[in-house]
């Protein structure tokens, strides 16, 4: 039986670069609402998102608890930091800054693994090879085309998993270290939406709206977290335990999933910034389609892994995505205040329906079993 794999400090600490990275992000799509600043902060965030991901694979799959490889992770925490330094002013001065240290941090990652036959004709390679010189030739041209050469290389990264599937089925990963490194970046993406919450109403009147909108906005907030870590992360581990390939389950899972789950919440903490700022004002269809657009992919994104882990729908939370992206039109015209409660009574309602689901189902079943059987992955 293979002995079960912790996450080690050295990826703990890693893991605090991202945070501030995520911020960035979030800083950026803070000023650009329409469909090209969404683009262009989903262009940026790819990389940085892939970083941690290769950082993680090449840990979960070797002994990291070591001085060459703790040296290794911190240089790709320090490849990260410049990154996120970089994101602010991505598309103007620091478009090479970003490019080089992402490509630095591929380097790094392909050298810590160096010793394993063929890793150049895997993911890793891909990285060194292409999408890094890509972003570093991409820093070195205007907006336009910098945005195109950026999408390209976010392609090629994002396709390295499925093109290499064969070699990387003979990969041995450990079924328990991956999904909590990957419910710890989820974790790190709500901590941002806290961030959203009390970075803007630190500095509000805090009069009794205000202090509604930011119960409310945090109701949002706890309801995201509990769809994931009370029954989906149970499940999600059990998935890759027991799957025949565990390679398929952590690419479509894991990493493509994780993705879309880390890109709504960042959108729902920028849309929480917008909110609590002046609850009595209407949003505006920006703010919005952040907030609402981020919870709906973020509930559409469990309907996913529940179909590529058990091959079943999950009614409850693709139902409550189609109602919560049909309330945008709605919401556009009333006041913010009025968004964040019909939102976080509809997360509310959501949860109960599952959490009675699930117990009825657990009664016969365990945990896991019982949220593969319910909606409520």
């Amino acid at each position: 039986m293979q002995e079960e794999k912790r996450v080690t400090w050295a990826e703990l600490y890693f893991d605090l670069v991202f945070v501030f990275a995520i911020t960035q992000v979030s800083g950026l799509l803070h000023h650009h609402y329409d469909w090209a600043g969404v683009a262009q902060a989903l262009v940026v965030f790819v990389p940085v998102y892939w970083c941690w991901v290769g950082t993680t694979v090449q840990a979960n799959i070797r002994d990291v608890d070591t001085a060459r490889d703790r040296i290794g992770i911190l240089a790709v925490g320090l490849a990260g930091l410049f990154m996120a330094l970089a994101v602010p002013g991505a598309y103007g001065g620091r478009g090479v800054l970003l490019g080089a240290a992402y490509w630095a941090a591929r380097i790094v990652l392909l050298v810590l693994l160096i010793r394993i036959p063929g890793v150049w004709r895997g993911p890793y390679g891909m990285g060194v090879l292409v999408s890094g010189p890509l972003l570093f030739a991409g820093g070195l041209l205007p907006e336009g085309p910098r945005t195109v050469l950026w999408a390209i290389a976010a392609l090629c990264d994002l396709s390295a998993p499925v093109l290499f599937r064969n070699r990387l089925a003979k990969v041995a990963y450990h079924p328990a270290h991956m999904p909590e490194r990957f419910a710890l970046f989820l974790l790190v993406a709500l901590g941002e939406s806290i961030v959203g919450i009390g970075a803007t109403a630190a500095s509000a009147r805090l009069d009794a709206v205000e202090l509604v909108a930011v119960a409310a906005a945090f109701t949002i907030s706890g309801g995201l977290w509990w769809q994931y870590f009370v029954y989906a992360a149970d499940a999600m581990r059990h998935a890759v335990t027991v799957a025949d390939s565990r390679r398929d389950v952590i690419r479509r899972v894991f990493q493509y999933g994780h993705l879309a789950l880390v890109a709504g919440v960042i959108a729902v903490a920028v849309g929480f910034g917008e909110t609590v700022d002046d609850p009595r004002e209407a949003l505006g269809a920006g703010p919005v389609g952040l907030l609402y657009g981020g919870c709906g992919l973020y509930l559409l994104t469990f309907g996913y892994t529940r179909w590529m882990m058990f091959r079943a729908v999950s009614t409850t939370r693709v139902v409550a995505a189609a109602v919560v992206l049909a309330l945008v039109p709605v919401m556009v015209h009333l006041p913010a205040i009025v968004a964040l409660v019909a939102l976080a009574v509809l997360l509310v309602v959501l949860n109960v329906v599952e959490h009675v689901r699930v117990e009825r189902a657990s009664r016969t079943a365990g945990v896991a079993e019982a949220a593969a059987v319910s909606g409520a992955v």
